[in-house]
């Protein structure tokens, strides 16, 4: 179902609001822009800045919920057969490989030098394993115990953020993800069998 004319007007108003946030964060640099001087340049109420976005911080990542929605969609979305790890490992190059791009380049450069951008990605990214452990709780049968989820979940989020700063991003991945499946491998040694005939997974 498509979203009605209110719902596509509120996104189409979110989305001029983080675009004239980074094009402002960009030319003028982050601490040198206020929250009220990117509603007057967006033409909105402060109000509706807020409505939108509940920080400063906020606007930088307006698609935090795109980037934990794609790392839960790898777990759930994965073909009957497909180990797990092996999906995680898709996604996370898939974005890495957007971050590290020539027109993200800016943007990352600002997060990392800002302080207190680079604290509020460290937030994001527990969040973000947050929800990624309890997607694999929730797809596999029987289900790894919490400490393997979230540990696991960890790794894997951890691993956009340590590759996307490595001289070679892709070879960091193969690096990592290495680690990750000899742990998954401990953690859940069912991980390689295949599923059963209920149709639940078990990789």
């Amino acid at each position: 179902m498509s979203p009605g004319r209110r719902e596509r007007k509120k996104a189409a108003t979110r989305q001029k609001i983080a675009d004239t946030a980074r094009r402002l964060f960009r030319e003028r640099g982050y601490d040198a822009v206020g929250i009220r001087d990117v509603a007057a340049e967006a033409d909105v109420a402060v109000t509706t800045l807020f409505s939108h976005f509940a920080s400063k911080e906020a606007l930088v990542f307006e698609q935090d919920q795109d980037f934990e929605q794609r790392l839960t969609q790898a777990v759930t979305g994965r073909a009957p057969h497909e180990p797990l790890i092996h999906a995680l490992r898709q996604e996370i190059e898939a974005l890495v490989r957007h971050c590290t791009s020539g027109e993200a380049a800016p943007f990352w450069r600002m997060v990392d030098s800002t302080p207190t951008l680079r604290q509020y990605e460290e937030s994001m990214r527990l969040r973000h394993a947050d929800a990624l452990a309890a997607a694999i709780a929730a797809d596999l049968d029987p289900a790894p115990t919490t400490t393997a989820c979230r540990t696991i979940a960890r790794f894997v989020v951890d691993a956009h953020s340590l590759a996307r700063k490595a001289p070679d991003p892709i070879a960091a991945l193969d690096e990592i993800f290495q680690m990750i499946e000899a742990a998954w491998q401990i953690a859940y040694p069912r991980a390689t069998a295949e599923a059963g005939p209920t149709g639940n997974r078990a990789s």
